[in-house]
């Protein structure tokens, strides 16, 4: 029979099997047992038992073993258990020629831990499930330079359906993850691919206790692993032995250690105990009694491994002299039993006694720690253990009156935890809907960490019960120091420091006494907190969260009476300092405050004038969408590469989308907002996504002003940054700056956005980073941008084009409107179109001249010929009278004519007009009037009628 084993067919439709026999290795012996009928498929045994093949029937593990029935757990990782394959691979990015082979998952006992060079690793893991089922499995993912993921594939090499692939960080304590599997083949895959942005060093993921149910049965109980022991039979679990006692693999028994040895819970053997050291004890401080006095007490670590009869052992130091009491912490009082007690919500208190807010006032709530004769109700200390023992100590973190440090841990590895916990937060000022960007509180404590190794101290917020996420850590001595963190989200539930002496694995406890040491813990504007004073308010339409009711919007407080004033024009009210007129800031030039009075904005537009020219209007709304851009690629030691995406938003009013960038890596989520933010961005072979981005942070938060100076409230863009190619334009700098402050950045960090005239400029977002500062920032904190753009230019005017008139050809003339070289501006006023007029050239006027000349010159001889003609006339009437006066002087001839009334014929006319020449006829008709009116008619003389009288008679 130890030469073959039983094993069932797959099923058939109707869900029957049969049980055959395989031979353990091939042609080693004959005569195998006959196929025999099989069990149903949904055949299954319970917790506690397994399937003997040979009788087909359900017997119960034996004591020293267990069974999970229809589940398989792995929790012992001295080799990779049968069934799971792990294998490295090389990626796409960086250098082609690093050998992952060898970068697999690595078995360590307790658990199994992944790779930590820049090379992919997969551990798998294949089951087939007769039911639904579930898996289960813990893990501990403290470094998010790991990408790690999880992710079922079927037998179609499908992946399944889940909320997300991506494991959340789990910074200091180990994490549970739960998903069910479908009925039919699941393959099960952890992977792992290192991202090291400067070469240092990876802490790697680590997996344990990987339990799946929903298979049909287990052929055979486990077990239990060394620490643990089932002293009965039909077990489902070990249990772990205790404190001082030890235990073979299978045991159903766990043993004592000798008295000079010990054992932590759960382990497999015993130690020695060492002789008692000053790191084996630490001191803290008893809580006040009822006369108000506490006193220095000393106690041994606990478990207690060392030994006190061992030669050279130390002993326990007696406990102080009974000492005063601190005062309680501030908005807490003193109570009969010296006890602290929280104050009520409507008053506050200096750490003795309560006093009601004055009307017209509202407490400060918040918690604020800087005495420590008790650990507070709401804060925590843990140990977690490098190893990941099963050790039952967990305070971490002891009281001391003015501080609370760290005690000796088990080992120097440790991590030793403190965690505050907070309900939520109120608003400290009333916003309106649009403003994201108001603080909504704040944390600050002061702190000091004495080291001899190379220890390192982690602050962590936690945005919910699963996840903390590292705000920062300080490596080595680091003498006393505030730190601050400025808090935007109701999400942060939790702030958790953490203190590490060493990395190096060691038994031995060689640097217990290096600590953390932590003096003051101040948290704002906290729901449930108390408060150590009392601010005026003035009245809002909103009083569903605060107490008392605030200035409107645009005024301030006044400290003295309380009252409100309006603040002077374009200012807005800071939203940290609502009192006294320094709460008014001046908003800075070229922009305007908003509706709510909480920030200044800018409409996209400029106007400057320089020298003796004229205005200069700028529109820079066609670039006040959300802009994003990328620098040049960078690299870390290993090839892999990355780069720093940035996002803009250069201005615009209320309704304006702010620029944001987030974290797509881990779980949480984290999304800030502003005018400028930066995102790290990896290329999208390492992951599924289409872009990986991580550790955003904000660069500027708040519009200063908007001008063409090179300073402004202390931000600087020298002009070297990114000089200009010829004279031309001066650029246009937007300020932005950001309250979020960091251990490099006190003042937190700003920008300054450089706007440059360039109208051959096709692409809308040219935007570079200095050459001599690629990263955008030369110190880290003010980063620089140059946006080259058309838009970028002054709206064209009439000074911006001229006319040019042509000549006139055949009466017409053309007026063509050109712009002036080189251009300087974009869009504003178009050039007028072509003109087209009459006109008259010079053979025109020539030609005139000539003809006038001409016709003047006849007229001038017509008129000589009249009055030459009419000069001859007037000289042969005078004759003819000087004949008919005969010759007498001083004797006129007789009248021959009369005066005739206007337009009465002249009957008696003798003159013969038929025999008169035209000339004669044109003279008759020109002949002048007398001054009375009358016509002068010649007339007949009375010799000449009787002459004519007798020539009549003769006839």
């Amino acid at each position: 029979q130890s030469d073959y084993h039983f094993e069932y067919t797959e099923c058939d439709v109707l869900g029957s099997r049969w049980r055959v026999a395989i031979p353990n290795k091939a042609e080693t012996c004959t005569g195998l047992p006959d196929p025999v009928k099989g069990t149903l498929c949904t055949f299954s045994c319970s917790e506690g038992e397994f399937l003997d093949m040979q009788s087909q029937q359900c017997q119960k593990c034996a004591a020293g073993t267990y069974s999970l029935g229809t589940s398989v757990a792995f929790d012992e990782w001295d080799i990779l258990p049968t069934g799971f394959i792990t294998h490295g691979t090389t990626r796409s990015e960086g250098n082609a020629f690093i050998n992952c082979s060898n970068s697999t998952w690595t078995p360590k006992g307790d658990y199994v831990a992944s790779n930590t060079d820049e090379c992919t690793a997969t551990l798998s893991y294949a089951v087939s499930l007769k039911t639904p089922g579930v898996l289960s499995f813990e893990y501990f993912y403290p470094d998010n330079s790991v990408y790690f993921e999880f992710f079922v594939q079927n037998d179609q090499c499908q992946a399944t359906d889940s909320d997300s692939r991506w494991m959340r960080i789990s910074e200091t304590n180990w994490s549970h993850y739960k998903i069910e599997l479908s009925t039919g083949n699941n393959v099960l895959y952890w992977r792992t691919t290192t991202f090291s942005l400067l070469g240092s060093a990876v802490k790697p993921v680590l997996l344990r206790n990987i339990q799946v149910s929903g298979v049909a049965y287990t052929s055979e109980c486990f077990h239990c692993k060394p620490g643990t022991h089932s002293s009965t039979a039909g077990s489902a679990r070990c249990a772990p032995c205790p404190a001082d006692t030890y235990s073979n693999k299978g045991a159903t028994v766990c043993h004592d250690c000798e008295s000079d040895s010990y054992a932590v819970p759960g382990s497999g053997s015993c130690k020695p105990r060492p002789a008692c050291t000053e790191n084996d004890y630490f001191y803290t401080h008893t809580p006040c009694d009822s006369e108000g006095k506490t006193r220095l007490m000393y106690k041994w670590i606990e478990p207690k491994i060392c030994s006190e009869t061992v030669g050279g052992a130390v002993k326990l130091p007696a406990s102080g002299k009974k000492q005063t009491c601190p005062p309680c912490n501030p908005g807490f009082f003193v109570t009969n039993s010296s006890a602290c007690e929280p104050c009520s919500n409507d008053s506050y208190s200096d750490g003795k006694v309560c006093e009601k807010c004055p009307v017209g006032t509202e407490p400060l709530l918040g918690f604020e720690y800087k005495w420590w004769t008790t650990m507070p109700r709401n804060m925590e200390s843990s140990v977690l253990h490098q190893e990941f023992s099963n050790s039952n100590r967990r305070t971490a973190w002891e009281v001391a009156g003015e501080y609370i440090y760290t005690t000796s841990g088990v080992q120097d590895t440790d991590y030793l935890t403190l965690t505050l916990n907070v309900p939520g937060y109120r608003r400290a000022q009333p916003t309106d809907k649009d403003n994201k960007m108001s603080e909504l509180s704040r944390i600050t404590f002061i702190f000091e960490t004495l080291c001899t190794a190379d220890c390192k101290f982690y602050f962590l917020v936690g945005y919910n019960k699963w996840n903390n996420y590292l705000v920062e850590q300080w490596k080595g001595r680091n003498s006393k120091q505030s730190y601050s963190y400025l808090i935007q989200s109701n999400n942060t539930v939790s702030f958790t420091w953490t203190f590490q002496r060493t990395e190096e694995i060691s038994m031995d406890r060689n640097f217990s006494t290096d600590a953390a040491k932590i003096y003051s813990i101040h948290v704002t504007n906290v729901i449930g907190g108390v408060a150590s004073e009392c601010r005026r308010c003035a009245v809002t339409p909103d009083k569903t969260d605060s107490s008392c009711v605030p200035c409107p919007p645009g005024h301030y407080m006044v400290n003295a009476t309380g009252a409100c004033e309006s603040c002077p024009p374009n200012t807005y009210i800071r939203p940290s300092q609502p009192v006294g007129e320094a709460a008014c800031v001046q908003c800075g030039p070229n922009t305007e405050r908003n509706r709510a009075y909480t920030a200044c904005l800018s409409d996209c537009t400029f106007r400057v004038q320089s020298g003796g020219e004229a205005v200069q209007t700028y529109d820079f709304s066609p670039l006040s969408n959300v802009t994003g851009f990328t620098g040049s690629p960078r690299f870390t030691n290993r090839g892999l590469r990355y780069f720093h995406h940035f996002n803009l938003n250069l201005c615009g009013r209320e309704s304006r989308v702010p620029a944001s960038c987030v974290d797509n890596v881990t779980e949480s989520g984290k999304e800030v907002k502003g005018y400028v933010c930066q995102s790290t961005v990896v290329p999208s072979e390492i992951r599924s996504q289409s872009m990986v981005s991580s550790q955003p942070f904000v660069i500027g938060d708040t519009l200063i002003g908007v001008t063409t100076e090179t300073t402004l409230e202390g931000i600087s863009s020298p002009s070297w940054m990114f000089p200009p190619a010829s004279l031309q334009l001066p650029d246009v700098i937007f300020y932005y700056k950001s309250s979020d402050t960091t251990q490099a950045c006190k003042q937190g960090r700003s920008a300054a956005v450089r706007l440059r005239c360039n109208p051959t400029a096709n692409i809308k977002d040219l935007i570079t980073l200095p050459s001599k500062c690629s990263e955008g920032t030369c110190d880290g904190c003010t980063f620089h941008f140059l946006w080259e753009s058309q838009h970028a230019c002054p709206l064209c005017t009439t000074d911006h084009y001229r006319e040019i008139v042509s000549a006139c050809i055949q009466g017409i003339q053309r007026t063509t409107y050109v712009w002036q070289q080189p251009l300087q501006c974009y869009g504003g006023q178009s050039l007028p179109p072509q003109k087209v007029s009459t006109c008259v050239t010079m053979d025109f006027w020539l030609k005139l001249g000539v003809s006038i000349g001409l016709i003047a010159a006849l007229l001038l001889i017509g008129l000589s010929c009249y009055f030459w003609k009419k000069t001859r006339k007037l000289q042969y009437k005078y004759s003819r009278l000087m004949m008919s006066s005969e010759g007498k002087e001083c004797e006129l001839p007789t009248a021959d004519s009369c005066a005739i009334m206007e337009g009465e014929d002249a009957e008696d006319d003798l003159m013969d007009l038929t025999h008169k020449s035209f000339f004669t006829k044109i003279k008759s008709f020109s002949r002048e009037r007398t001054s009375d009116g009358f016509d002068s008619v010649p007339l007949k003389s009375s010799y000449q009628h009787q002459q004519e009288d007798e020539e009549e008679e003769e006839d």
